[in-house]
């Protein structure tokens, strides 16, 4: 009796698509983290501004604000799928200058 050999599996290949869709979804990821940074206005900050709130928010060990932080996002989210594009714009420039935006964390006392 005669028996086959399957074909062995191309794993360069696979791992070469792998690396490719990495690249891809990282690619969009940097994306969206700059269309993020658009919509919610904080564009107008300066790149130091921005930097600094943003590395206040990722050293705060305080689940309370946290938590609020990210029931704020949704509200954000919830609230831009509801709007029309031309209106977003304009009202999310206003709400970066409101008392608890991104720019809380930077002018606080410090990382909690």
């Amino acid at each position: 009796m005669e028996t086959t050999m399957r074909k062995p599996r191309d794993f360069d290949a696979e791992l070469k698509a792998l690396e490719d869709k990495a690249k891809e979804l990282k690619t969009r990821k940097v994306q969206q983290l700059g269309e993020l940074v658009i919509a919610t206005g904080a564009d107008q900050l300066s790149t130091d501004e921005l930097a600094g709130a943003l590395v206040a928010i990722t050293e705060t060990k305080d689940t309370a604000k946290r938590e609020a932080w990210a029931k704020r996002g949704v509200m954000f989210f919830e609230s831009r799928s509801r709007r029309t594009a031309p209106a977003l714009g304009s009202k999310l420039r206003g709400a970066s200058a409101q008392p608890g935006g991104i720019q809380s964390p930077a002018g606080g006392s410090g990382p909690q």
